[in-house]
């Protein structure tokens, strides 16, 4: 497909303005190439997805796992900002109060918005929230589409720059744009694979699906063996088991603090070009 001037400078602008409002990269993918990505085809034969907390929140009148796109929804920018070991606290909730770095995601979609609003009000925005239930995409693989990275064989989005230790969020837009290039990246192979041993619930312990049964080539942690439903067993227990703490700067009484668990990231060999 040829672009036009147009096309091209506003992907580079939308690229560079994400940068510019906090996310550390950032990368394009069409709306007609997600929905026919392999999270989509496979969620509605995974295995005890229907049991899955999640399914409780549905609030976009879709089947558990459905994506909900808008008709006027051409491209999505994919964003990623760095989530450093130094920093867990990134992503602690305490209480039900929103985690700093979901803060910093919303926070650059909502100036992502405003910018292409003003400055371009024939196009359309639409922020994605997190959950796929609540409106959101499947926001690993679409970043792998849009060039930051590839999936591990831990199921994690890696990226060259940052290994396994991003958090990613995405908008979507009414104007068709190039899309960014795939990257030629796999730190996996040749890896003892220390993310699978290290896992408290075992989820990469068998194989759940397959390309016979599934039709597709591309399966969970890339051969089918991560199940996540054990994975989800291991957040509900994170937040039953969630301490008593006080935070000073939300509350004067004690509230309990989820740590949710990141023992596949943490263990990840890879750590990037920009080791945090």
């Amino acid at each position: 497909m040829e672009w036009s001037q147009r096309q091209m400078r506003l992907a580079e602008e939308l690229l560079e303005k994400a940068k510019e409002f906090g996310a550390d990269l950032a990368g394009l993918v069409s709306v007609e190439d997600l929905k026919d990505g392999p999270p989509e085809k496979l969620f509605p034969i995974m295995k005890d997805h229907a049991r899955d907390h999640f399914a409780e929140q549905i609030t976009t009148g879709l089947s558990h796992g459905a994506v909900k796109w808008e008709p006027e929804e051409k491209t999505v920018l994919v964003y990623a900002v760095g989530h450093p070991k130094e920093k867990p606290e990134l992503d602690w909730w305490c209480g039900e109060i929103n985690p700093p770095g979901n803060k910093l995601l919303a926070q650059i979609s909502g100036k992502l918005k405003r910018y292409i609003e003003e400055h371009y009000p024939d196009i359309q925005v639409y922020p994605k929230p997190y959950h796929v239930e609540k409106g959101g995409i499947y926001l690993k693989d679409a970043a792998v589409a849009a060039g930051l990275g590839c999936i591990g064989r831990n199921n994690l989005l890696v990226t060259p720059e940052y290994g396994t230790r991003v958090r990613l969020r995405a908008i979507a837009v009414s104007e068709l744009l190039p899309p960014s290039e795939k990257r030629d990246f796999d730190p996996c192979q040749g890896c003892a694979r220390p993310c699978a041993s290290a896992c408290p619930k075992q989820a990469f312990s068998q194989t759940i699906y397959t390309e016979p049964e599934t039709g597709l080539s591309c399966l969970p942690a890339r051969e089918g063996d991560y199940y996540r439903k054990q994975c989800a067993l291991e957040m509900e227990e994170n937040e039953a088991t969630a301490p008593l703490e006080l935070v000073p700067e939300y509350s004067d009484e004690p509230m309990p603090v989820i740590r949710y668990c990141r023992a596949c990231e943490f263990s990840c060999r890879y750590t990037g070009s920009k080791e945090q």
